[in-house]
């Protein structure tokens, strides 16, 4: 059961205190406090651990500074989609960008960053092109030990001001230790905050559960969790609960192929029927990722790569997000060169996106009048 709060309630007030000591008498019953301070107010929930189901809708909804009572229905208590008319929201702003189930917005950039040059023409088209969001890898975690493993924390400095440069205000970076953590935020500072991270977690730590709490208790940066490649749905949506039962809950839900040969030739069978399904069972925005998807610039008949064809299915079912791989000169990547598009293609890849999105919206439009 979650308690939401009047808005910008006074934790220091008689009515604060006298709530919080009722909650304390009840039998078999643990509350845990939640807190979003935004812009204009601040938002105060708590959740009741335990045997809910004794507790009734309309006496817990008479005590001192509740506005409203949700009566937890899934699994997924924080994250998940309730009963009651949920009124908690789909969405949150970071640095100046929005997130939500209502919203898309485009990651394009290179899957591992190589060189300063390259990243450099990389934000240039970003923002040439209107774009304000990249994907910028520094720490590549690699199924050979051999192969490389990114530059880490020494090329981050000169990202973040060339992000800065160029306009750029989120950029997602997948972290695979705490230390990485520290890491940027470091960085971050030490450059003057220039830009944004949106953490990414990785299809190979998605149940690295000490990872996620690590990073579910930091509430600054937003995070990316992709879903793991040999796991059930269900299972990945609990991951993305490990983050949110430690604080944060700006996470956003990478949907990124799944490991089989079932999907051959593509590199994973491509997920993207469960975009709906996500937001439908819980409130999390949702992302895309055609390029580990596809794994390669395959071109159907039409002329229209792969890639292409499996973000417009995405788009076109409501995806939020898109991470997709461009790189100046592919030939000489680091990290899968060979599914990543050309500079020349982002003008092209946009205004595609923007087709998949507008007929999306005009789906939208026709199932609400047929509702």
């Amino acid at each position: 059961m979650i308690l939401i709060l009047s808005p910008s309630i006074n934790e220091q007030s008689a009515e604060y205190k006298q709530l919080m000591a009722h909650l304390a008498s009840l039998p078999g019953i643990q509350t845990r406090v939640h807190v979003e301070r935004g812009a204009e107010q601040t938002l105060t929930e708590i959740y009741l651990i335990g045997n809910t189901k004794q507790l009734e809708l309309e006496d817990m909804q008479a005590l001192p500074c509740v506005e409203r009572v949700v009566r937890v229905s899934e699994e997924y208590r924080i994250l998940g989609r309730h009963k009651d008319n949920d009124p908690r929201p789909s969405h949150f702003e970071y640095n100046g960008v929005r997130f939500g189930q209502d919203t898309l917005n485009v990651f394009a950039g290179l899957c591992a960053v190589d060189n300063r040059e390259h990243v450099e023409m990389m934000l240039k088209a970003l923002k040439d092109n209107g774009q304000v969001c990249t994907r910028m890898g520094a720490y590549k975690p690699r199924t050979s030990p051999y192969a490389f493993q990114g530059h880490g924390r020494n090329c981050l400095p000169w990202v973040f001001e060339l992000a800065g440069k160029y306009g750029i205000k989120v950029i997602a970076m997948e972290i695979t230790h705490e230390s990485h953590l520290h890491e940027i935020r470091e960085a971050l500072r030490l450059t003057g905050n220039p830009t944004g991270v949106m953490l990414q977690i990785g299809t190979r730590n998605t149940q690295n559960f000490e990872l996620l709490k690590i990073v579910g208790r930091q509430h600054e940066l937003p995070v990316l969790l992709k879903r793991g490649f040999g796991i059930t749905l269900d299972e990945s949506l609990n991951a993305a609960e490990y983050l949110a039962s430690e604080g944060n809950r700006n996470v956003v839900f990478g949907l990124r192929g799944m490991k089989t040969n079932m999907g051959d030739p593509h590199r994973n069978f491509v997920d993207f029927a469960h975009v709906p399904v996500v937001k439908r069972l819980t409130r999390m925005p949702v992302c895309i990722d055609p390029s580990h998807s596809v794994g390669s610039r395959a071109a159907a008949p039409d002329g229209i790569l792969d890639v292409f064809h499996v973000t417009a299915q995405g788009i076109i079912a409501g995806a939020n997000m898109v991470l997709v791989d461009f790189h100046p000169v592919p030939s000489k990547a680091l990290v899968d060169g060979p599914q990543a598009l050309l500079l020349k293609e982002l003008p092209y890849f946009l205004e595609d996106v923007q087709v998949a999105r507008e007929a999306y919206l005009k789906r939208a439009e026709l199932g609400k009048r047929y509702a």
